[in-house]
């Protein structure tokens, strides 16, 4: 349950009739909200090892949501980091795509997650080859949405840039009634994250490497091995745990740490709906939520760091020990009221239905 099935769990709420058609479903792995759905998958997930390896399968992306068939439907919504917003809907339906992200394994992401250091020769050329159909195939299919919403003004750019088309941001959803406003008095930072390349937890580990103080960080990914063969004994990996513990975890840090440039970023504001303030690489979506001492009116909800190495990482964290007294626990925790759960899904729904009887109208008035 990340960011993305957080967005389609309150999609399910708006509209509770719908049917959900994706790529791959794990039973048991997202939430009942969305395990009750009428779920139909693609050819994938009868494709041996698909569950597990299903980045393995990312050429085939298109072929599967392309093989939806979606006849019948009035009204089409796509929540999409990939290759959802590419589903051919009914020529007479409205199709309305929430983009997390335009497909970042191919665009401005690609040498994050294929460059020389990440795969050897043959296999980048093999990989470059699909990248590049890939990349044709995302830039025709973005002509099947009728309106995009950008998670932030971030990914509304990226939208712009690469598909030449306008979008509305909604920024997603942050359940601040599983956290409260905490002084953090457990005498750690803490990272929650997947280890994917572009995440960069690598900077966190070389950082506190140096500095020594101790850091602890929920999440696992593919990079998972490489970053515990690097950290040292003030670094304690602890992978994915429950709400209620993570919950436990984020009122007890002293700041949390995002190392990643991202597209918006739901685990700042989980931290700061904690009273927790954060340390953030400079650059996407963190931009949107963390508000700087220098450009504070209400009071700062966390740092930036401008370079991604670990040097400029642990110059914040010296800055922050140094101010610490500024963030106020109870004026964090307001500022992330303003991304609440209920605040997005009245937003969304008033958009997504506003968008439809718009194009009733226009059909009646044609």
């Amino acid at each position: 349950m990340r960011g993305g099935e957080k967005v389609l769990e309150v999609l399910c709420e708006i509209f509770p009739e719908a049917d959900l058609y994706t790529i791959i479903h794990v039973p048991g792995s997202v939430s009942g909200i969305i395990e009750k759905r009428k779920i139909t998958t693609s050819f994938i997930q009868r494709l041996p090892g698909a569950r597990s390896r299903y980045r393995s399968f990312l050429p085939l992306f298109p072929m599967a949501v392309e093989g939806f068939d979606l006849s019948g439907y009035d009204l089409v919504v796509s929540s999409s980091h990939c290759a959802a917003k590419g589903v051919i809907p009914p020529s007479n339906a409205l199709h309305v795509s929430y983009v997390h992200t335009p497909m970042r394994y191919v665009w401005d992401m690609y040498n994050d997650y294929f460059g020389p250091a990440r795969t050897g020769f043959l296999k980048r050329k093999a990989i470059g080859v699909f990248a590049h159909y890939l990349r044709m195939w995302d830039i025709t299919s973005s002509a099947r949405v009728d309106h995009y919403i950008a998670n932030s003004a971030h990914v509304a750019r990226r939208i712009e840039k690469f598909y030449r088309r306008d979008s509305a941001v909604i920024h997603p959803p942050v359940d601040c009634s599983r956290f409260s406003a905490s002084n953090g008095d457990g005498g750690y930072y803490l990272v929650v994250s997947a280890f994917a390349p572009y995440k960069r937890i690598d900077i966190a580990v070389d950082a506190f490497n140096m500095l020594g103080k101790r850091l602890i960080i929920i999440g696992s990914g593919q990079d998972e091995k490489l970053l515990k063969s690097k950290a040292s004994s003030n670094i304690e990996f602890l992978g994915w745990k429950s709400d209620a513990e993570l919950a436990a975890y984020y009122s007890g840090c002293r700041a949390l740490i995002f190392t990643g440039e991202e597209d918006f970023g739901i685990v700042p504001l989980e931290a700061m709906a904690s009273g927790r303030p954060v340390i953030a690489f400079a650059r996407g979506g963190a931009l949107e939520t963390v508000v700087a001492p220098s450009s504070a009116e209400e009071g700062p909800t966390g740092l930036f760091f401008n370079e991604q190495t670990a040097g400029s990482l642990i110059d914040a964290v010296k800055a922050f020990e140094a101010s610490v007294g500024e963030f106020v626990p109870e004026r964090v925790r307001r500022h992330a009221l303003r991304f609440d759960r209920p605040i997005f899904k009245e937003r969304l729904k008033e958009h997504i239905i506003g968008l439809y009887n718009g194009q009733r109208v226009k059909e009646c008035d044609a």
